[in-house]
């Protein structure tokens, strides 16, 4: 049975867990602290986070937020799946679908009416459940930086 309900501080250690699973360029003592910080309520990003669970087991999660530019949508409100994982032993049992739903619905709770994602050009795997779940592909880029 798999259920999804916004994360609590008590699920600090499944999320931590989970984000360095899919953001190891990141150290634990830094998603550890933006983590602390969403509690806090002190970060501006995400705005929301949700966990799924299958027999009290955190599995996987989704990090949200309500951004007012998205590649190719109409509004200026729109909600955005910033990060999305599930754990590989839980992958195809629909978790990852549960995890999108929820997060759809709470974009709906929050007057959007349009929901953005993204992923690395090459993760083609990444690209296939975005395209499972009805995400559209709107666009190809590259982004640059340069330091100042």
């Amino acid at each position: 049975m798999i259920s999804v309900r916004a994360a609590e501080p008590k699920d600090g250690i499944g999320w931590l867990r989970m984000r360095c699973a899919l953001w190891p360029e990141g150290s634990e003592r830094e998603h550890a602290a933006e983590i602390a910080a969403f509690f806090a309520g002190t970060s501006h990003l995400p705005l929301a986070v949700l966990l799924a669970f299958e027999d009290a087991a955190a599995v996987g999660f989704a990090e949200l937020s309500i951004r007012s530019v998205a590649e190719s949508c109409l509004t200026d409100r729109v909600a955005y799946l910033e990060g999305w994982y599930v754990e590989p032993a839980a992958r195809r049992r629909g978790v990852g679908r549960a995890l999108v739903t929820a997060a759809e619905d709470w974009g709906r709770a929050q007057g959007c009416t349009e929901f953005g994602s993204d992923t690395q050009i090459d993760n083609v795997t990444s690209a296939a459940a975005h395209a499972a779940l009805g995400f559209e592909e709107v666009e190809r880029i590259r982004c640059f930086r340069k330091p100042l």
